[in-house]
């Protein structure tokens, strides 16, 4: 059973999906969730399977105080990098929240303060505290149905199985067809570089 929280309540946690894609935004959200929240399924997204994480995404959304999610999207990420990117995304998402968070409990070991509120980078955080267990659900989710969508429109790079993670048939796909407009210029996209005309 993971933690309800760090330090308070009205504590937002945030996590980031689709930092590793060659393609495709990097989502952000945000979560605040009461203290009376339980959950035995909840955890790293990662960690859950497809269906477990669309059920979860359900109560999350009808059962937290609030929550917001945000994506960043590859232009920006080529323009500032995929480390800018993915803060500026929880901070999209942390400023879209109805209710000010008290506390940031924040994923991973990287963020830049967020007004004045008082934030705790925790590694792993998604596998220790709700909040951001929930907030990596939410950001998995949402961007695996963005990247579902952008599948319909170019099919060859198979977006709707990898969501624009560099799989082995991804990377072929992009020697095959090039890069589309939605792959991230400053990522190396394939092993050996090509010179695509972008």
């Amino acid at each position: 059973m993971l933690k309800q929280f760090y330090k308070l309540e009205n504590e937002a946690g945030t996590d980031e999906a689709g930092r590793g894609c060659l393609a495709g935004p990097v989502t952000a959200a945000a979560v605040i969730l009461p203290s009376s929240f339980k959950n035995k399924v909840l955890n790293d997204s990662k960690k859950l399977i497809s269906s477990s994480r669309a059920s979860l995404k359900s109560i999350i959304e009808n059962e937290s105080i609030c929550y917001a999610v945000k994506h960043v999207f590859e232009q920006e990420i080529d323009e500032i990098n995929i480390l800018n990117a993915s803060i500026k995304a929880m901070h999209l998402a942390i400023n879209e929240l109805t209710v000010s968070p008290n506390f940031i409990i924040v994923d991973g070991n990287r963020f830049k303060k967020f007004g004045t509120i008082e934030h705790e980078c925790i590694v792993k955080g998604d596998a220790k505290f709700m909040s951001i267990a929930a907030a990596s659900i939410l950001a998995k989710t949402y961007r695996d149905e963005y990247m579902t969508q952008l599948h319909h429109k170019y099919p060859m790079y198979n977006w709707a199985k990898n969501k624009g993670y560099p799989t082995k048939e991804h990377r072929e796909a992009i020697r095959v067809h090039g890069p589309s407009p939605y792959h991230r210029k400053s990522f190396k996209l394939l092993p050996e570089q090509l010179h695509f005309k972008f």
